[in-house]
Order: structure tokens, then sequence, then C-alpha cells
């Protein structure tokens, strides 16, 4: 009986857990190594965060698609170059990550931390 409450309580634990672990096959880096990226060729920069939060602050390189839209408008990236991703904190980020894996895209980046650790 005991054993059936620690796998209850692992199973507890990883449903909570699954959705703020980094994305698997998803390369983190944080807001200062973003600076470093900006500056290569061939790369695709997605800002998830809505419209609002876009518009009263962003990173020039980056295309506006809200998480909730992003399934919706993968015809607008490429599977061929890398897409990195940012969002407020690094969680929709992480979300929209794992919903590009799921959808075949192999060279994908989150940036740990979001907009709110850059300070470009």
């Amino acid at each position: 009986m005991e054993s059936i409450v620690y796998i209850f309580i692992a199973l507890i634990a990883v449903f909570l857990l699954k959705p703020i672990l980094p994305a698997r096959g998803v390369r983190q880096i944080t807001a200062a190594q973003l600076k470093n990226e900006l500056r290569i060729k061939g790369k695709q920069f997605i800002d998830v965060r809505t419209a609002g939060e876009y518009k009263s602050r962003s990173i020039r390189q980056f295309k506006n698609i809200p998480l909730h839209e992003l399934a919706e408008n993968t015809s607008l990236l490429s599977k061929e170059e890398e897409v990195i991703v940012i969002c407020a904190s690094g969680m929709r980020s992480n979300k929209a990550s794992k919903l590009l894996r799921k959808l075949g895209y192999k060279r994908i980046t989150n940036v740990k931390g979001g907009m709110n650790a850059w300070r470009g």
C-alpha cells in the first residue's frame, strides 16, 4: 500500500512540474547570451507575448506571434533556420518551444528569464 502512495505522489509531481521543465531538445540561453545571437544571420526571432506586451517593450529583431496564435502561424517560420523564442519570463516561450518541437522544428532556442531579464 505504501508503494502505491509513493507512485501517486510521483505522478502528481510529474504532472505539476512538466509544464515548467525545459523542453527536451531545446537549447536554453540567458538574456545576456541573446545579445550575441542577435548578431548572427539566418535565425528567426519570435516573441510569443500578447500584442499589447510586445507594443509596450520589444526587441527589434523579434516578430510578434502570440502563443495562442502560434500553431496557426507556423507557415511564417522556416524549419530550416533556428527559431529563438522569447516571452515575458520564459514560461510561454518554453510552451512555444515544446509546440514547435511537436510540429517538427529541430533547432529551437528558448530565452530563459525572457524580457524580464533583458537589459538591452
